[in-house]
């Protein structure tokens, strides 16, 4: 016989995990209408925009590109594949610009571990990283909020760069996917966290994200120059801060619900979580030289 107890205990966590999943989706909606823009995912998507059209201009005039007409041609030629003659000014520019490149890092430019999440080779691979982070993004930073969101883009996709730092030291390596990949994994635990509000306990939710990333490192597995190593770094770390800072609001004795993840009462955490991230790097440096 089903015990009476465990009934109500699962009875208790089920409602608990719906009131906490209604109230993080509704969250937004009660501030400003200033607040409720995901104004950190269209200025990272703008910014890093703007960043690969000086890049390709560059890459362009290293060419000998310099009429309008002529630059356009050069990016639309280059637009899907790198053509040959543009391979060297290419990475030359994307090295000048803050690529990761593991012989400068380890000669003391420690920036690389976060500027190469900024750039991107050409229109083909800004276009589908800008679109993937402006469908995820603009529903993640409604729900975790804009600070919450840009430590963890800004976190995994440090942590992306610094696992391709340390297994794929040959790459020169560019592109937001690690922390596009790192947004995926926080949403995973937050499915994770309240499975129990979603039908049949999020299977489906959960399937389906299994599915999105498999078919994405699979990608990158049969297309060149694909720096899954990135894509996997983001990706644990990114369930990391998932099970640690996406929202999961309690009824306080009061009858009201406040989000007990919010960084008013895990900043502790977020100050180890960064502290972490650069010891990991301290770390990588090591085992590099």
């Amino acid at each position: 016989m089903n015990n009476p107890q465990s009934i109500d205990g699962l009875a208790t966590r089920t409602m608990r995990a719906k009131v906490s999943y209604r109230a993080a989706l509704a969250t937004y909606r009660s501030h400003s209408r200033f607040g409720r823009i995901s104004w950190v995912t269209w200025a990272i998507t703008l910014g890093s925009t703007l960043f690969w059209c000086f890049t390709a201009y560059q890459v362009a005039q290293a060419t000998g590109a310099h009429s309008v007409p002529t630059i356009i041609k050069h990016i639309l030629d280059n637009a899907i594949d790198t053509q040959a003659g543009s391979d060297t000014a290419l990475t030359d520019v994307l090295i000048r610009y803050g690529a990761k490149d593991n012989d400068l890092i380890l000669h003391g430019q420690y920036w690389r571990f976060l500027t190469p999440i900024f750039l991107h080779a050409n229109l083909l691979h800004v276009g589908l990283n800008m679109l993937n982070l402006v469908i995820l993004g603009t529903f993640l930073e409604r729900l975790v909020g804009h600070l919450r969101f840009l430590l963890i883009y800004l976190i995994t996709g440090i942590i992306s760069i610094i696992a391709s730092f340390a297994f794929a030291p040959e790459v020169i390596s560019v592109g937001a996917s690690g922390a596009i990949f790192g947004l995926v994994g926080a949403y995973s635990l937050f499915v994770v966290i309240h499975r129990r509000a979603f039908p049949h306990g999020g299977l489906f939710a959960l399937l389906w994200l299994v599915f999105i990333v498999g078919i994405n490192l699979g990608v990158g597995l049969i297309i060149a120059n694909v720096d899954n190593y990135a894509h996997i770094g983001g990706l644990l770390s990114g369930c990391i801060l998932g099970w640690w800072f996406t929202p999961l609001y309690r009824q306080t004795r009061e009858h009201t619900l406040i989000d007990t993840h919010q960084l008013a009462y895990r900043w502790p955490l977020a100050l180890l979580t960064i502290l972490g991230t650069l010891l990991l790097a301290i770390l990588a440096l090591q085992l590099g030289n």
